[in-house]
């Protein structure tokens, strides 16, 4: 296997990867990088048979011991479904699936359309940075609603996601898990206490749909009713503020025309958004057994990176990958995972993004990139540190 040496703290590295993957991809379909000290996978054909392939998975093969300060978020990621494989991932997606419906997802438009009108009629009229006033609120303003959360509590549950997610990036600290794990005690906290008044007091929510949700006569427990709000939080709202601050940018960038983002035409623009530049570059999956991959072997407990950053722009899959086409005849793309491990909330990022880009070029017909924007150095996230925007 050859060996890949690329820091992910390389700034040059980190505004533009696309570049690197290239090169990479020349050399597959797997590396061994160096800095991960893993394989990875970089090309579309490998990624996605990855990403389907039940000899990967997940779950860890041996628990390894939780250091004391690490044991709130650990308790957390225990009964996350991200890190679950069946028959245990099975149970808890299947519960969750009968409480987070595409008709529930479906009538959330309303209230997606709501919030993106009293945002963007509160923006500022000089130029403002865009990521906080716009592209976080919206996704975490409607998963609040969605969970029945207060929405009052929107900066709550913005820091403890913001703070746990840092945990998957390269290079954290102990400070990072540290912070880490007061915030996932704190949001635990908050959750125990509001899923018990919801279980004497249900209302029309995703966690009193997730309460009564049963299979077989077994029910998500509280720790798993946590856990599983946490990854909807965390995931759910993650991906749409990058997708949306990415997206923004490649719009403007491009001076893609209001065509694109016509009702008939703004799902595939979406899409093409999505295979550009996605907001997470990399998913990590372990080897249950020892597994061909070309000439080389993944042996049984190894972990691999699939890289869905660079499958992304593969040429063997998309014809002129680098070229932001939003007309582009649609092809599936890794954006959202694969497999069982699919985003579950795929739908409903989808649909804020379909919703609330039409409706910011709308209000804005006019705006402008007020300065170069810079990607934030937190790979394996891909996301911008600020948009300022010139109304």
């Amino acid at each position: 296997m050859q060996t890949l040496s690329l820091s992910p703290h390389d700034q040059a590295f980190i505004q533009d990867p696309y570049a690197a993957y290239d090169r990479a991809r020349a050399q597959g379909p797997v590396l061994f990088w160096q800095d991960y000290d893993m394989a990875v996978a970089f090309d579309a054909a490998t990624v996605q048979a990855l990403l389907r392939d039940r000899r990967l998975g997940r779950e860890k093969l041996t628990e390894k011991d939780v250091p004391d300060h690490l044991k709130d978020w650990a308790l957390v990621e225990a009964h996350s479904m991200l890190d679950m494989e069946p028959p245990r991932h099975t149970r808890l997606r299947g519960l969750v699936l009968r409480a987070f419906t595409s008709r529930r997802i479906a009538g959330l438009r309303s209230d997606i359309e709501a919030v993106t009108s009293d945002l963007l009629h509160a923006l500022p009229a000089d130029t403002f940075d865009l990521i906080p006033a716009f592209c976080t609120q919206l996704p975490v303003r409607i998963i609040a609603r969605l969970l029945g959360v207060p929405e009052t509590m929107s900066n709550d549950l913005l820091r403890w996601s913001n703070t746990m997610v840092a945990m998957y990036m390269a290079g954290r600290t102990r400070a990072v898990e540290d912070a880490a794990n007061q915030a996932a005690a704190d949001f635990t906290d908050f959750l125990r206490s509001y899923i018990d008044s919801r279980r004497t007091a249900p209302a029309d929510d995703l966690i009193t749909h997730l309460i009564a949700a049963e299979e077989d006569g077994t029910k998500l427990s509280t720790d798993e009713l946590i856990g599983t709000c946490i990854l909807l939080l965390n995931a759910g709202h993650e991906a749409t503020v990058h997708t949306l601050g990415n997206g923004v940018k490649c719009l403007l960038e491009h001076g893609t025309d209001t065509i694109a983002l016509s009702p008939d035409h703004i799902a595939g623009t979406v899409e093409e958004l999505l295979r550009y530049d996605p907001p997470l570059h990399m998913f990590t999956r372990i080897a249950y057994e020892d597994i061909q991959i070309g000439d080389d072997t993944l042996k049984r407990g190894s972990e691999i990176g699939l890289m869905l950053g660079a499958a992304g722009r593969d040429p063997a899959l998309y014809a002129e990958p680098h070229r932001f086409d939003p007309y582009r005849t649609a092809k599936p793309h890794a954006a959202f995972g694969g497999g069982l491990h699919f985003c579950v909330g795929a739908p409903l990022a989808r649909l804020e993004l379909q919703i609330a880009l039409p409706a910011l070029f709308k209000h804005l017909p006019d705006m402008k990139l007020a300065a170069p924007p810079r990607y934030a150095p937190t790979y394996h996230f891909h996301n911008l540190t600020e948009l300022l925007i010139t109304p």
